[in-house]
């Protein structure tokens, strides 16, 4: 490694950038996760909110997480739009 201090600058932003995305990625992952277990609607629906501001945030930083599982992305934003609208809990 190069010793200039521009490389040392990028290297520690760098390390902040990937321990940031571990965590923001395995948070989301963690949060659908619990949201697929909830059973009544009343739990499901402030929580839906909340995982779904999660993964826009995420999409909007353009993590790797949702570039991955576009399917699956798509996926979860129609049982949220199906829950919100029709009242519907995970099946």
């Amino acid at each position: 490694m190069a010793n200039h201090k521009a490389t040392l600058k990028d290297v520690r932003q760098a390390t902040k950038r990937r321990e940031r995305n571990k965590y923001y990625g395995k948070t989301t992952r963690n949060a659908i996760r619990d949201l697929k277990e909830i059973k009544s609607n009343g739990e499901a629906t402030p929580k839906l909110i909340d995982v779904a501001s999660m993964l826009d945030k995420l999409a909007k930083k353009g993590e790797e997480f949702l570039k991955e599982k576009k399917e699956e992305w798509n996926k979860f934003k129609g049982a949220v739009d199906k829950v919100l609208w029709e009242g519907i809990v995970w099946g």
